[in-house]
C-alpha cells in the first residue's frame, strides 16, 4: 500500500486539521462539517494529479483548445453517517463521479470494550474496472474499512482503489495494509500513533458521526 500523510509537510490543511481537533470550535458542527469537506477537497485535487487523463478538444468563443480530461470512471463510497461531509468534499471536485453509500458501524459484543463492525445498507453501481475512492473520516481500528471491502467484493473488481481519511492510527494503517490489495493508495490528513482501550484514536477528535451530525442512541 502506498500512503500519503499530508500532514507531515506545511499545507493550508493543518489548520483545518487544528480546528476539528479543538473542542472550543468543533462544537459548532457546520463548521466542523466544513473543515471535513474542506480536507476532502484537497485530498481530491492530490488523488486527481494519479489518475488517468485523455485528450479533449473543445470550441471557445475564439479557437479550439486542445486540453485534457480524467479518462478514469470514479466511484466515490462514503461510510454512513460521518463520511458524508468527506464525501461532498471529494464530489465537489469529482462531479461526475458516481456514488456509493455503505453503513458500518461498530457493534458492542460481549464486554464494554469488545466490538464487531456490522454492515447493514449497501447501495452501489457496479465497480468492475472503475476507480474506487473509499471515504471514511477516521481509519482507527481498520476494522470498518476492512469490512466495507468485503462487502463492496459483490459490486465488481475496481481497476484501482484509493482510501481517503482525515485522521487515522498507526495500528489501523497497518491492519488496512494486511487486507487491501497491494496498490491500493491511503491520502490521510493525519496520522496519530495510539488507541485507547476502547478503540478510539487518541488524540483523535471525538466522535466524528456526533461531531458532524448530532449525537445518537446506541444500540
Amino acid at each position: 500500500m502506498i500512503v500519503h500523510h499530508l500532514a507531515s509537510e506545511n499545507s493550508i490543511i493543518h489548520k483545518f486539521i487544528n480546528e476539528l481537533r479543538d473542542q472550543s470550535i468543533q462544537k459548532d458542527a457546520q463548521r466542523f462539517r466544513r473543515n471535513i469537506e474542506r480536507i476532502g477537497e484537497i485530498l481530491a485535487y492530490e488523488i486527481s494529479k494519479t489518475l488517468d487523463f485523455s485528450a479533449k478538444s473543445l470550441e471557445t468563443p475564439l479557437a479550439t483548445y486542445h486540453g485534457k480530461s480524467i479518462a478514469d470512471a470514479i466511484v466515490i463510497c462514503s461510510v454512513l453517517r460521518a463520511g458524508l461531509p468527506l464525501h461532498n468534499g471529494l464530489l465537489n471536485y469529482f462531479d461526475d463521479a458516481e456514488n456509493t453509500f455503505i453503513s458500518a458501524f461498530r457493534h458492542q459484543t460481549n464486554t464494554e470494550n469488545d466490538f464487531e463492525i456490522v454492515v447493514e445498507y449497501l447501495a452501489s453501481p457496479s465497480l468492475e474496472g472503475k476507480t474506487l475512492i473509499l471515504a471514511d473520516p477516521m481509519l482507527a481500528t481498520g476494522q470498518s474499512m476492512v469490512a466495507v471491502l468485503k462487502a463492496l467484493k459483490a459490486m465488481g473488481k475496481p481497476k484501482k482503489i484509493h482510501i481517503a481519511s482525515v485522521i487515522g492510527a498507526t495500528e489501523g494503517v497497518e491492519f488496512i495494509k494486511k487486507h487491501f490489495p497491494e496498490d491500493t493508495t491511503l491520502w490521510i490528513a493525519a496520522i496519530d500513533e495510539n488507541l485507547n482501550e476502547k478503540g478510539y484514536i487518541v488524540p483523535g477528535l471525538g466522535d466524528a458521526g456526533d461531531l458532524a451530525f448530532g449525537s445518537k442512541l446506541q444500540h
